[in-house]
Protein backbone atom coordinates (compact mmCIF):
# COMPACT_ATOMS: atom_id res chain seq x y z
CA UNK A 1 0.00 0.00 0.00
CA UNK A 2 2.86 2.46 0.94
CA UNK A 3 4.59 1.80 -2.73
CA UNK A 4 1.15 2.15 -3.94
CA UNK A 5 0.89 5.71 -2.66
CA UNK A 6 4.33 6.40 -3.61
CA UNK A 7 4.00 5.45 -7.18
CA UNK A 8 0.95 7.18 -7.44
CA UNK A 9 2.01 10.40 -6.12
CA UNK A 10 4.96 10.43 -8.70
CA UNK A 11 2.22 9.90 -11.14
CA UNK A 12 3.07 6.52 -12.48
CA UNK A 13 -0.64 4.59 -13.10
CA UNK A 14 -0.97 1.94 -9.98
CA UNK A 15 -3.38 -1.09 -9.38
CA UNK A 16 -3.29 -2.75 -5.79
CA UNK A 17 -4.86 -5.97 -5.29
CA UNK A 18 -6.24 -7.58 -2.29
CA UNK A 19 -7.98 -10.32 -2.14
CA UNK A 20 -10.15 -9.25 1.08
CA UNK A 21 -13.36 -7.18 1.16
CA UNK A 22 -11.96 -4.93 3.56
CA UNK A 23 -8.77 -4.45 6.23
CA UNK A 24 -10.73 -4.93 9.05
CA UNK A 25 -9.33 -8.22 10.75
CA UNK A 26 -6.56 -9.20 13.22
CA UNK A 27 -2.84 -8.02 11.98
CA UNK A 28 0.35 -8.87 13.79
CA UNK A 29 1.89 -6.06 13.03
CA UNK A 30 0.42 -2.87 14.79
CA UNK A 31 3.67 -1.19 15.70
CA UNK A 32 4.68 1.91 13.52
CA UNK A 33 8.11 2.93 14.27
CA UNK A 34 9.62 6.02 14.58
CA UNK A 35 11.23 5.74 10.90
CA UNK A 36 7.98 4.87 9.40
CA UNK A 37 6.12 8.06 11.12
CA UNK A 38 8.96 10.19 9.86
CA UNK A 39 8.82 9.17 6.34
CA UNK A 40 4.92 10.01 6.76
CA UNK A 41 6.31 13.75 8.16
CA UNK A 42 8.17 13.65 5.21
CA UNK A 43 4.98 13.20 2.80
CA UNK A 44 3.04 15.95 5.02
CA UNK A 45 1.16 13.46 6.45
CA UNK A 46 2.27 12.81 10.10
CA UNK A 47 -0.30 15.07 11.53
CA UNK A 48 -3.21 13.74 10.36
CA UNK A 49 -2.17 10.19 10.39
CA UNK A 50 -1.66 11.14 14.31
CA UNK A 51 -5.57 11.71 14.73
CA UNK A 52 -5.60 8.66 13.96
CA UNK A 53 -6.48 6.18 17.79
CA UNK A 54 -2.93 5.31 18.30
CA UNK A 55 -1.16 4.50 21.88
CA UNK A 56 2.69 6.10 22.29
CA UNK A 57 5.68 3.68 23.73
CA UNK A 58 8.71 6.52 24.75
CA UNK A 59 10.02 3.93 26.81
CA UNK A 60 9.94 0.03 26.93
CA UNK A 61 10.86 -1.96 30.15
CA UNK A 62 11.28 -5.79 30.91
CA UNK A 63 10.90 -7.80 34.25
CA UNK A 64 13.33 -10.58 33.67
CA UNK A 65 12.57 -12.92 36.90
CA UNK A 66 12.56 -10.15 39.59
CA UNK A 67 14.17 -7.77 37.89
CA UNK A 68 12.44 -4.69 36.35
CA UNK A 69 14.98 -3.12 33.21
CA UNK A 70 14.13 -0.77 31.32
CA UNK A 71 15.25 -1.24 27.92
CA UNK A 72 14.47 0.64 25.39
CA UNK A 73 14.18 4.94 25.15
CA UNK A 74 13.00 6.43 22.18
CA UNK A 75 13.08 9.94 23.64
CA UNK A 76 16.07 10.83 22.00
CA UNK A 77 16.20 9.58 18.36
CA UNK A 78 16.88 12.57 15.79
CA UNK A 79 13.28 12.20 14.26
CA UNK A 80 9.70 14.45 14.49
CA UNK A 81 7.98 11.58 16.39
CA UNK A 82 10.04 10.57 19.30
CA UNK A 83 7.82 6.94 20.09
CA UNK A 84 6.62 3.81 18.75
CA UNK A 85 2.95 4.36 17.50
CA UNK A 86 0.60 1.32 18.32
CA UNK A 87 -2.31 1.63 15.73
CA UNK A 88 -4.18 -1.50 14.32
CA UNK A 89 -2.72 -1.83 10.65
CA UNK A 90 -6.24 -1.71 8.87
CA UNK A 91 -6.30 1.89 10.60
CA UNK A 92 -3.12 2.44 8.71
CA UNK A 93 -3.82 0.96 5.21
CA UNK A 94 -7.51 2.28 5.52
CA UNK A 95 -5.47 5.47 5.92
CA UNK A 96 -2.90 5.05 3.27
CA UNK A 97 -5.46 3.88 0.71
CA UNK A 98 -7.58 7.23 1.08
CA UNK A 99 -4.94 9.40 0.53
CA UNK A 100 -3.73 7.24 -2.46
CA UNK A 101 -7.10 7.48 -3.87
CA UNK A 102 -6.82 10.83 -4.37
CA UNK A 103 -4.59 10.34 -7.08
CA UNK A 104 -6.25 9.67 -10.13
CA UNK A 105 -3.72 7.22 -11.89
CA UNK A 106 -4.19 5.00 -8.39
CA UNK A 107 -6.97 1.86 -8.40
CA UNK A 108 -7.34 -0.48 -5.17
CA UNK A 109 -9.17 -3.53 -6.25
CA UNK A 110 -10.93 -5.26 -3.53
CA UNK A 111 -11.95 -8.92 -3.38
CA UNK A 112 -9.29 -9.66 -6.10
CA UNK A 113 -7.27 -12.54 -5.32
CA UNK A 114 -3.90 -13.40 -7.51
CA UNK A 115 -4.01 -16.88 -9.00
CA UNK A 116 -1.04 -16.61 -11.37
CA UNK A 117 1.68 -14.59 -13.38
CA UNK A 118 1.74 -14.04 -16.71
CA UNK A 119 4.82 -14.43 -18.53
CA UNK A 120 5.75 -14.01 -21.95
CA UNK A 121 8.90 -13.77 -23.92
CA UNK A 122 10.96 -13.93 -20.33
CA UNK A 123 9.52 -11.81 -18.29
CA UNK A 124 6.60 -11.27 -15.68
CA UNK A 125 3.75 -9.09 -17.52
CA UNK A 126 1.05 -8.82 -14.99
CA UNK A 127 -0.84 -11.21 -12.96
CA UNK A 128 -4.22 -13.03 -13.17
CA UNK A 129 -6.62 -12.58 -10.17
CA UNK A 130 -10.30 -13.77 -8.97
CA UNK A 131 -13.01 -11.23 -8.40
CA UNK A 132 -16.20 -11.59 -7.24
CA UNK A 133 -17.20 -10.04 -10.80
CA UNK A 134 -15.26 -13.26 -12.31
CA UNK A 135 -11.20 -13.41 -13.89
CA UNK A 136 -9.44 -10.36 -14.37
CA UNK A 137 -6.55 -9.72 -15.92
CA UNK A 138 -3.93 -7.07 -15.49
CA UNK A 139 -0.78 -6.61 -17.60
CA UNK A 140 1.84 -4.61 -16.17
CA UNK A 141 5.37 -3.12 -17.14
CA UNK A 142 6.51 -4.10 -13.19
CA UNK A 143 4.68 -6.17 -10.75
CA UNK A 144 5.29 -6.21 -6.78
CA UNK A 145 4.59 -9.33 -5.03
CA UNK A 146 4.10 -7.72 -1.45
CA UNK A 147 1.82 -10.58 -0.48
CA UNK A 148 3.44 -11.92 2.81
CA UNK A 149 5.56 -14.53 4.41
CA UNK A 150 3.16 -17.13 2.49
CA UNK A 151 3.72 -15.36 -0.66
CA UNK A 152 1.89 -16.78 -3.90
CA UNK A 153 3.62 -14.62 -6.49
CA UNK A 154 6.95 -15.80 -5.08
CA UNK A 155 6.18 -19.26 -5.29
CA UNK A 156 4.38 -18.51 -9.08
CA UNK A 157 7.80 -17.25 -9.95
CA UNK A 158 10.11 -20.31 -8.66
CA UNK A 159 11.41 -18.10 -5.40
CA UNK A 160 13.02 -20.63 -2.73
CA UNK A 161 13.55 -18.74 0.37
CA UNK A 162 16.94 -19.55 2.63
CA UNK A 163 15.03 -20.74 5.86
CA UNK A 164 17.45 -19.05 8.49
CA UNK A 165 14.73 -20.40 11.41
CA UNK A 166 13.41 -19.76 14.79
CA UNK A 167 13.13 -21.38 17.95
CA UNK A 168 10.03 -19.86 18.92
CA UNK A 169 6.39 -19.63 18.31
CA UNK A 170 3.82 -17.44 19.63
CA UNK A 171 0.27 -17.58 20.56
CA UNK A 172 -1.93 -14.36 20.41
CA UNK A 173 -4.56 -13.75 22.40
CA UNK A 174 -6.80 -10.34 24.33
CA UNK A 175 -7.02 -9.46 27.95
CA UNK A 176 -9.30 -6.65 29.10
CA UNK A 177 -7.19 -3.51 30.29
CA UNK A 178 -8.40 -1.31 33.13
CA UNK A 179 -7.61 2.99 32.98
CA UNK A 180 -5.52 3.02 36.30
CA UNK A 181 -3.10 0.08 34.37
CA UNK A 182 0.31 1.67 33.63
CA UNK A 183 2.59 0.90 30.84
CA UNK A 184 2.11 0.84 27.00
CA UNK A 185 4.84 -2.24 26.26
CA UNK A 186 5.58 -4.73 28.64
CA UNK A 187 7.95 -8.19 28.77
CA UNK A 188 8.02 -10.35 31.13
CA UNK A 189 10.62 -13.64 31.20
CA UNK A 190 10.64 -15.99 33.92
CA UNK A 191 10.59 -19.93 34.48
CA UNK A 192 10.40 -20.76 30.99
CA UNK A 193 7.83 -18.76 29.89
CA UNK A 194 7.85 -14.90 27.83
CA UNK A 195 5.08 -13.11 27.70
CA UNK A 196 5.21 -9.46 25.58
CA UNK A 197 1.86 -7.40 26.38
CA UNK A 198 0.78 -4.08 24.55
CA UNK A 199 -1.55 -1.35 25.45
CA UNK A 200 -4.36 -1.31 22.78
CA UNK A 201 -6.42 0.87 24.68
CA UNK A 202 -9.44 -0.90 25.82
CA UNK A 203 -7.61 -3.88 26.17
CA UNK A 204 -4.07 -5.83 26.30
CA UNK A 205 -2.66 -7.81 22.97
CA UNK A 206 -1.07 -10.45 24.57
CA UNK A 207 1.59 -12.64 22.94
CA UNK A 208 2.64 -15.44 24.83
CA UNK A 209 5.85 -17.00 23.69
CA UNK A 210 6.36 -20.29 23.38
CA UNK A 211 9.08 -23.55 21.89
CA UNK A 212 8.46 -23.60 18.29
CA UNK A 213 6.30 -26.80 17.75
CA UNK A 214 4.94 -27.21 21.34
CA UNK A 215 1.46 -25.13 20.93
CA UNK A 216 -0.63 -28.67 20.79
CA UNK A 217 1.20 -29.87 23.97
CA UNK A 218 0.01 -26.82 25.64
CA UNK A 219 -3.27 -26.81 24.26
CA UNK A 220 -3.46 -30.92 25.47
CA UNK A 221 -2.64 -29.20 28.84
CA UNK A 222 -6.05 -27.29 28.72
CA UNK A 223 -7.19 -23.41 28.64
CA UNK A 224 -7.27 -23.19 32.58
CA UNK A 225 -3.09 -23.39 32.24
CA UNK A 226 -2.38 -21.19 30.07
CA UNK A 227 -3.96 -18.72 32.08
CA UNK A 228 -2.44 -19.65 34.92
CA UNK A 229 1.14 -19.23 33.36
CA UNK A 230 -0.35 -15.90 32.20
CA UNK A 231 -1.01 -14.88 36.02
CA UNK A 232 2.43 -16.05 36.90
CA UNK A 233 4.33 -13.90 34.41
CA UNK A 234 1.97 -11.08 34.99
CA UNK A 235 0.16 -10.90 37.91
CA UNK A 236 -1.97 -7.83 37.51
CA UNK A 237 -3.92 -9.80 35.23
CA UNK A 238 -5.36 -12.65 37.37
CA UNK A 239 -8.42 -11.54 37.36
CA UNK A 240 -8.71 -11.28 34.12
CA UNK A 241 -7.33 -14.25 32.21
CA UNK A 242 -11.07 -15.73 32.86
CA UNK A 243 -11.86 -13.79 29.75
CA UNK A 244 -9.70 -16.57 27.68
CA UNK A 245 -13.33 -19.54 27.50
CA UNK A 246 -10.68 -21.91 25.18
CA UNK A 247 -8.43 -21.82 22.85
CA UNK A 248 -10.69 -20.42 20.34
CA UNK A 249 -9.47 -17.53 22.04
CA UNK A 250 -6.46 -17.80 21.46
CA UNK A 251 -4.49 -17.76 17.80
CA UNK A 252 -1.18 -19.28 16.95
CA UNK A 253 1.50 -17.38 15.25
CA UNK A 254 3.47 -19.70 13.58
CA UNK A 255 7.46 -17.92 13.55
CA UNK A 256 9.39 -17.79 10.34
CA UNK A 257 12.70 -16.21 9.81
CA UNK A 258 13.16 -16.37 6.14
CA UNK A 259 14.92 -14.69 3.26
CA UNK A 260 14.98 -14.90 -1.13
CA UNK A 261 18.64 -15.10 -2.41
CA UNK A 262 17.21 -13.49 -5.38
CA UNK A 263 14.18 -11.05 -4.95
CA UNK A 264 13.35 -10.02 -8.43
CA UNK A 265 13.05 -11.22 -12.21
CA UNK A 266 12.37 -9.88 -15.30
CA UNK A 267 8.91 -7.51 -14.71
CA UNK A 268 8.43 -9.07 -10.88
CA UNK A 269 10.01 -7.43 -7.72
CA UNK A 270 9.35 -8.89 -4.36
CA UNK A 271 9.28 -7.00 -1.26
CA UNK A 272 8.42 -6.44 2.62
CA UNK A 273 7.93 -10.68 3.99
CA UNK A 274 7.35 -11.77 0.39
CA UNK A 275 11.06 -10.79 0.35
CA UNK A 276 12.14 -11.62 3.97
CA UNK A 277 9.80 -12.87 6.98
CA UNK A 278 11.15 -11.26 9.94
CA UNK A 279 10.77 -12.54 13.78
CA UNK A 280 8.84 -10.95 15.69
CA UNK A 281 12.16 -10.03 17.58
CA UNK A 282 11.64 -5.81 18.14
CA UNK A 283 8.32 -5.55 16.14
CA UNK A 284 10.18 -3.92 12.91
CA UNK A 285 8.51 -6.41 10.16
CA UNK A 286 6.19 -3.55 8.96
CA UNK A 287 8.88 -0.91 9.48
CA UNK A 288 11.48 -2.70 7.32
CA UNK A 289 8.72 -3.36 4.69
CA UNK A 290 8.24 0.36 4.65
CA UNK A 291 11.70 0.95 3.71
CA UNK A 292 11.57 -1.40 1.06
CA UNK A 293 8.73 0.69 -0.54
CA UNK A 294 10.31 3.65 0.01
CA UNK A 295 13.45 2.67 -1.43
CA UNK A 296 11.90 0.59 -4.32
CA UNK A 297 9.81 4.13 -5.07
CA UNK A 298 12.93 6.23 -5.28
CA UNK A 299 14.82 3.59 -7.61
CA UNK A 300 11.80 2.91 -9.96
CA UNK A 301 9.70 5.86 -9.65
CA UNK A 302 11.53 7.69 -12.52
CA UNK A 303 12.14 4.74 -14.84
CA UNK A 304 8.43 4.12 -14.36
CA UNK A 305 7.60 7.09 -15.75
CA UNK A 306 10.57 7.69 -18.76
CA UNK A 307 10.58 4.23 -19.96
CA UNK A 308 7.52 1.71 -18.68
CA UNK A 309 9.47 -1.49 -17.69
CA UNK A 310 12.46 -0.95 -15.17
CA UNK A 311 15.78 -3.26 -16.43
CA UNK A 312 16.91 -6.11 -14.56
CA UNK A 313 19.52 -3.42 -13.17
CA UNK A 314 17.17 -1.47 -11.64
CA UNK A 315 15.24 -4.19 -9.68
CA UNK A 316 18.59 -5.48 -8.67
CA UNK A 317 19.53 -2.45 -7.26
CA UNK A 318 16.64 -2.32 -4.92
CA UNK A 319 17.70 -5.73 -3.37
CA UNK A 320 21.09 -4.10 -3.18
CA UNK A 321 19.82 -1.10 -1.32
CA UNK A 322 17.52 -3.17 0.92
CA UNK A 323 19.10 -6.55 1.58
CA UNK A 324 22.01 -5.36 3.50
CA UNK A 325 19.96 -4.12 5.96
CA UNK A 326 17.67 -6.86 6.14
CA UNK A 327 20.66 -9.22 6.81
CA UNK A 328 21.98 -7.40 9.67
CA UNK A 329 18.75 -7.11 11.50
CA UNK A 330 18.17 -10.83 10.75
CA UNK A 331 21.42 -11.59 12.26
CA UNK A 332 20.53 -9.70 15.78
CA UNK A 333 17.16 -11.37 15.13
CA UNK A 334 18.99 -14.57 15.50
CA UNK A 335 21.67 -13.65 18.12
CA UNK A 336 19.01 -12.38 20.21
CA UNK A 337 16.79 -15.85 19.93
CA UNK A 338 19.82 -17.88 20.85
CA UNK A 339 21.06 -16.01 23.57
CA UNK A 340 18.37 -14.87 25.21
CA UNK A 341 14.47 -16.39 24.21
CA UNK A 342 15.93 -20.03 23.91
CA UNK A 343 17.63 -19.25 27.23
CA UNK A 344 14.78 -18.37 28.57
CA UNK A 345 12.34 -20.55 27.26
CA UNK A 346 14.52 -23.46 28.47
CA UNK A 347 14.84 -22.36 31.56
CA UNK A 348 13.08 -24.04 34.49
CA UNK A 349 13.61 -22.04 37.81
CA UNK A 350 13.85 -18.20 38.49
CA UNK A 351 15.09 -17.01 35.49
CA UNK A 352 18.17 -14.31 35.80
CA UNK A 353 18.61 -11.58 33.40
CA UNK A 354 22.09 -11.58 31.56
CA UNK A 355 24.55 -9.45 33.37
CA UNK A 356 24.47 -6.87 29.70
CA UNK A 357 20.91 -6.63 30.78
CA UNK A 358 21.46 -5.31 33.95
CA UNK A 359 24.12 -2.60 32.79
CA UNK A 360 20.74 -1.04 30.95
CA UNK A 361 19.32 -0.15 34.67
CA UNK A 362 22.99 1.88 35.57
CA UNK A 363 23.88 3.31 32.41
CA UNK A 364 20.69 5.04 30.90
CA UNK A 365 22.49 5.92 27.64
CA UNK A 366 22.76 2.32 26.42
CA UNK A 367 18.75 2.06 26.14
CA UNK A 368 19.01 4.38 23.04
CA UNK A 369 21.39 1.95 21.21
CA UNK A 370 18.22 -1.09 20.78
CA UNK A 371 16.02 2.43 20.39
CA UNK A 372 17.72 3.16 17.15
CA UNK A 373 18.29 0.11 16.14
CA UNK A 374 14.27 -0.81 16.66
CA UNK A 375 13.28 3.01 15.83
CA UNK A 376 15.50 3.74 12.71
CA UNK A 377 16.38 0.44 11.30
CA UNK A 378 20.19 -0.10 10.10
CA UNK A 379 19.72 2.01 6.46
CA UNK A 380 16.55 4.66 7.05
CA UNK A 381 14.80 5.43 3.70
CA UNK A 382 14.14 9.17 3.39
CA UNK A 383 11.55 9.84 0.27
CA UNK A 384 12.97 11.16 -2.79
CA UNK A 385 10.70 9.98 -5.02
CA UNK A 386 8.87 12.89 -6.75
CA UNK A 387 5.20 13.91 -6.74
CA UNK A 388 3.73 15.42 -9.41
CA UNK A 389 0.52 14.38 -12.08
CA UNK A 390 1.35 11.05 -14.05
CA UNK A 391 0.18 9.29 -17.24
CA UNK A 392 -1.23 5.68 -17.43
CA UNK A 393 2.26 3.05 -17.80
CA UNK A 394 -0.11 -0.21 -17.56
CA UNK A 395 -3.76 -1.29 -18.38
CA UNK A 396 -6.43 -3.97 -17.64
CA UNK A 397 -7.66 -6.24 -20.49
Amino acid sequence: MMLGFLLARAGVDTIILEKHADFLRDFRGDTIHPSTLEAMHELGLLEDFLKLPHQEVRLAEGKIGDVTIPMVDFSHLPVHAKFVALMPQWDFLDFLAERAKRYPCFRLEMSAEVDGLIEEEGRVAGVAAKTKDGQLTIRADLTIGADGRHSLVRRQAGFVPLDIGAPMDVLWLKLSRQTTDAGALLFRADAGQILAIFNRGEYWQCAYVIAKGSADRLKAQGIGSLRGKIAALAPFLAGRVAGLESFDDVKLLTVAVDRLPLWHKPGLLCIGDAAHAMSPIGGVGVNLAIQDAIAAANILAGPLLDKGSPSDQLLAQVQKRREWPTKVIQGMQVIMQKNLISRFLGGTGKTVPPWFLRLFIYFPVLRRLPARLMGLGVRRERVTSPARAGRATHHPD
